[in-house]
Formats: C-alpha cells, structure tokens, sequence
C-alpha cells in the first residue's frame, strides 16, 4: 500500500485529507508541523507528501528542499497562496503539482494517483541506481559519477558507498561497515575501515570540493547532511 504524507497544521483540513486519501486506497501519515513532517520522513518512506506552506516553525517553501534531499518524492503543494509567482516558484524549486486552496477533493486523489503512478514508473526504470546529491552509484555495472565525472573505485569502496546510499541518515558503525562490505569478522583494532574511508573521501575530492562522508566521532560514519 502506497503511504501518503500529509503535512498540514489546520487539524481538520489534515482529517479531511486522510480520510479522502484512506477511503482511495492510501495509507497516511498526518504531520502537523515542518519539523513533524521531517521526522517521519527519517523513519518511513513515502510515495508522495501532501503539503501546506503556511506551516508553524518550517515553512513549507523552507521544507521543500528538506524534504526532497531526504526522500527525491512527488509532492503536492495545497496552499490558499494563489499568485501565478507562488506557484511557479515552488514549481520551479521541485514541487511536481499546487493546489489552491479551497479545492475539491477528486481532484487531490486524482493528481495524487496521476504522481503516485509516474513516480513508481520512473523508479522502476532507474531502480539499479542509487542517487545522493550530485553523487550517482549504477549498481549493475558497480560505476559511480559525480556530475557525469566517473570515479574509479575498488568493491569495497563501492560497497561502503552503497550501503551509505542505501539509507542516507543512518550512522554506520565500523563493524556494520565491515560486515557489508568485506562479508567477514570484523576486527575491533583493524584501520581497514579509516583506510578505505578516507580513499573514498580523495577520490572525490578530485571531482568535487563539496564533502560526502562524514565522521561521528565515538560512533562510526555517514553521509554529510
């Protein structure tokens, strides 16, 4: 079942939408806030978000860019902002489809339907890749580019960045490194891990000057936020 994120702090606007979207087949999740919404998203992955921009803390053009660096997402922007320049811009800054609020219901489940099915399409046919930022790993032919620029790496090297892709907010600790990418015992003292970390680190550093893996000091690592 395809989950739904609904960010909307008008409580019964919020209802309203989650009963519509339940009653057409989703399953919702109703964040009432930006910094809610961006919680949830750390924990469950969604198929498409439902968003508001008059929100309490984040606002919604502020969460926009938030939320798709966490999940790469259609959303739908519901607003009674109505200017041609407010939807353009948040057309422009990612959001696939505005609504002007009041509206009518089939009509949110019907562009909900429309974007729920061309994004599983375009997933589907890019599913051997794994996209962080500018950095792209295609996991059929174990290459990865940054901005069209390919960076040579050996399996392990890859295999770290997968599992780093694979799930962007998590910290790694060495051992869960180690396990993934070697598929051995890992030894407590062994400076394999900082080795291959920090080769990775040159290697794009040779493409690029913006950083992709960070260090938790006591913890392990993870991709810069």
């Amino acid at each position: 079942m395809n989950k739904i994120l609904i960010i909307e702090d008008d409580a019964d606007i919020n209802a309203i939408i989650a009963e519509a979207l339940t009653k057409a087949g989703y399953s919702c999740t109703q964040a009432f806030s930006g910094t809610e919404a961006l919680l949830y998203l750390d924990k469950e992955n969604y198929a498409l978000a439902v968003m508001d921009l008059m929100l309490p803390g984040v606002s919604g053009e502020k969460l926009l860019p938030k939320l798709k660096e966490k999940q790469q997402i259609p959303v739908i922007v519901v607003s009674a902002k109505d200017s041609l320049d407010s939807k353009v811009n948040l057309l422009t800054e990612g959001a696939e489809d505005y609504l002007t609020k009041p509206f009518e219901l089939e009509e949110l489940i019907a562009r909900v339907g429309v974007q729920v099915r061309r994004f599983a399409k375009e997933y589907n046919t890019e599913s051997n890749l794994l996209k962080y930022k500018n950095l792209v790993l295609n996991l059929d032919t174990f290459t990865a580019e940054i901005n069209g620029t390919e960076i040579i790496l050996t399996r392990q090297e890859f295999k770290i960045l997968e599992l780093f892709m694979s799930h962007p907010n998590k910290v790694y600790a060495k051992q869960d490194i180690y396990d993934y990418a070697w598929d051995d015992i890992y030894v407590g003292e062994d400076k394999t891990i900082n080795v291959h970390i920090s080769n990775i680190r040159k290697k794009i550093k040779m493409v690029t000057e913006e950083e992709y893996i960070e260090t938790v000091w006591g913890i392990g690592f993870r991709l810069v936020k």
